[in-house]
């Protein structure tokens, strides 16, 4: 593998991937896809859509996600996760035709995803090049036609595991959940605070909730179960904003 192409693929709509993503989906010798297990075959789907729609002819290799090792500590657990999926990157690779190797990453490769994370455990380390797409922080923004940020106000972006852990940041305005499979905004005193919240994000699946955390946060929790229930997985995110003064 001399070259390594990680497309950002936006949030599973073939209309969000750049011009310059589906050119080099076109130009790839090979993409890898992962298998998540028969619960989660519409992302395999999805992922082959959007190369039907980029027009490529790239062989297409699939390999099986491994699973975290639940035994281990969480930063341990995910290390050793990410050196397995490089291992099984190589294995699948062997006897591949010779060209640039392409990855579809979900939304951006740069924001809260690993694949840069494992590229880096590959030796001899290929040549990255890197594809920015459209971010679940945008088509979330869009879906609600709200701003990402007050006037001169600053974002933070973070995760569930840390919103439970730690509660609301220190002198945060906004805030932007990513990576919560457990609605942790349940854990925040919810008043003076309002949610924003979509899964399937510019997909026609797409789901929306928004209003005064109060309010919104039991209808979330329902949606969120009711469409996790009917697709076997669900991908979503959602911003909160304090009232100041």
């Amino acid at each position: 593998m001399r070259d390594l192409w990680l497309i950002g693929i936006g949030t599973g709509n073939p209309e969000h991937v750049t011009l310059e993503g589906m050119r080099l989906l076109r130009e790839a010798a090979v993409v890898l896809i992962p298998r998540k297990g028969a619960a989660k075959d519409d992302l395999a789907t999805l992922r082959l859509a959007i190369l039907r729609a980029a027009g490529a002819e790239a062989r297409v290799i699939a390999f099986d996600m491994p699973e975290r090792d639940p035994a281990l500590p969480y930063q341990d657990r995910v290390a050793a996760w990410h050196d397995e999926i490089a291992r099984r990157w190589i294995a699948a690779l062997e006897g591949a035709p010779e060209g640039p190797v392409a990855l579809l990453v979900w939304g951006d490769p740069g924001l809260y995803d690993s694949t840069l994370r494992i590229a880096e455990r590959l030796v001899p380390a290929p040549a990255v090049r890197v594809v920015p797409g459209v971010t679940a922080l945008q088509a979330l923004t869009a879906a609600h036609a709200i701003p990402f940020n007050t006037v001169n106000g600053a974002v933070t972006v973070t995760t569930g595991r840390r919103l439970r852990d730690h509660g609301w940041p220190e002198g945060a305005e906004t805030v932007v959940v990513m990576l919560d499979g457990e609605c942790s905004f349940q854990a925040l005193e919810p008043s003076g605070l309002t949610i924003w919240w979509g899964g399937f994000l510019g997909m026609a699946e797409q789901v929306l909730e928004s209003g005064p955390l109060a309010d919104a946060g039991p209808r979330i929790v329902r949606a969120r179960a009711e469409a996790r229930a009917r697709h076997g997985w669900i991908m979503d995110t959602y911003l909160l904003r304090r009232e100041m003064g």
